[in-house]
């Protein structure tokens, strides 16, 4: 099965596909990302001790924003697969390209 995450960047839509499976073989690695988020994360310039899911989210969808801009096609699914795997009912990441990570938002199902 196939999930897809939409991307928008400065109103630029991009659907991200990912396999299922990826989004369930990928858990070792997604519990190495909140551990290391887990020390505490500098957002923008404001240092956060121990980010929520949203914020999270919005740290994995800077890194995402550099895999499309990179074209890096393994990073963009990887990245795609962590948001899915913490937020299953995201629609829609709207990524900030400014430099301002708490502009980034998400956009959840009904």
């Amino acid at each position: 099965m196939i999930r897809v995450l939409n991307v928008v960047i400065d109103g630029q839509m991009y659907a991200v596909n990912v396999e299922e499976e990826m989004v369930t073989s990928g858990v070792t690695l997604f519990d190495k990302m909140d551990a290391d988020m887990n020390k505490g994360w500098t957002l923008s310039k404001e240092f956060v001790e121990n980010p929520d899911i949203t914020q999270r989210c919005q740290i994995v969808g800077d890194k995402l924003l550099t895999a499309i801009e990179e074209n890096n096609e393994q990073m963009k699914m990887m990245m795609a697969a962590y948001i899915l795997s913490r937020v299953p009912n995201i629609m829609t990441i709207h990524i900030d390209n400014t430099g301002e990570i708490f502009e980034t938002q998400l956009e959840l199902a009904p």
